[in-house]
């Protein structure tokens, strides 16, 4: 194992107390889960196993983003060996981070009720590096509060951005607050709370429809309103966020899930 992908198992590994136990895999739509999740470029999905590192229901679109037969992926060090070795270092931070915050500050009692999302360099099927927004979400724990199975979704966004911002965001669900650009190298992070309720459902189906390129007269078609109407929402969505224009909107989303 070489030393990067073992620095990533080091912060895995100090983060249990007890040894992990089995757990199963819970009955997932996996198409409700995705529909949940930002996404504004291709992206793929898999489910990874704390217990024994496995790698299960890996998504058709790994052999597009690294040229990898997704039945060739079996452990979670395969994903990892694709990782800028630049690169490691911040992912084992950010790893760190996170979950030392969710078990010290929010309890492991909120484990399954966030999702994890920062960006990292990922190898493509060229032999270069292209820019990819990593989140996660814990599907299971076992009976000692250890996190066992996560859903992992990769998505490719070196059209939106090329530079890493080297920040990482917890993302409440279920009405939980958020805590967004924690500084992953620099002391303690400004942690920022953020209403779930900060855009509207409408809002954000807006945002996702933007990340895709659609125009404003798009938008109007494919939600039967008026273009006036969605000119609105897009003036709205801008001042809530604090960005000047879309493509920061967009590239501000996906750094915070």
């Amino acid at each position: 194992m070489n030393p990067e992908i073992k620095l990533m198992h080091n912060v895995w590994d100090g983060l249990v107390t007890v040894k992990r136990s089995q757990t199963d895999l819970p009955a997932l739509d996996f198409d409700e889960l995705i529909s949940s999740v930002f996404t504004a470029g291709p992206f793929y999905f898999y489910i990874i196993d704390f217990f024994d590192m496995s790698i299960s229901n890996i998504s058709s679109g790994f052999r597009e983003a690294h040229g990898i037969d997704p039945s060739e992926v079996k452990n979670i060090n395969d994903i990892l060996a694709l990782v800028h070795p630049d690169d490691m270092p911040f992912v084992a931070k950010a790893e760190e981070k996170v979950f030392a915050y969710i078990y010290n500050s929010l309890g492991v009692d909120k484990i399954t009720r966030y999702k994890e999302s920062y960006n990292f360099r990922f190898k493509t099927p060229d032999g270069s590096y292209q820019m990819y927004n990593h989140q996660s979400v814990i599907l299971t724990v076992d009976e000692k509060g250890n996190f066992i199975k996560s859903l992992n979704i990769h998505t490719n966004i070196s059209h939106i951005t090329k530079k890493n911002n080297h920040k990482c965001s917890l993302i409440g669900l279920a009405g939980e607050p958020s805590y967004l650009n924690l500084e992953v190298f620099e002391g303690e992070s400004k942690k920022t709370p953020v209403s779930e309720s900060a855009f509207s459902r409408r809002e954000i189906g807006i945002i996702k429809l933007l990340a895709h390129g659609k125009s404003t007269k798009d938008i109007a078609t494919e939600l039967s309103i008026s273009e006036d109407t969605v000119k609105t929402h897009r003036k709205n969505i801008l001042a809530k966020a604090d960005c000047k224009n879309v493509a920061e909107l967009i590239a501000r989303s996906m750094s915070e899930g």
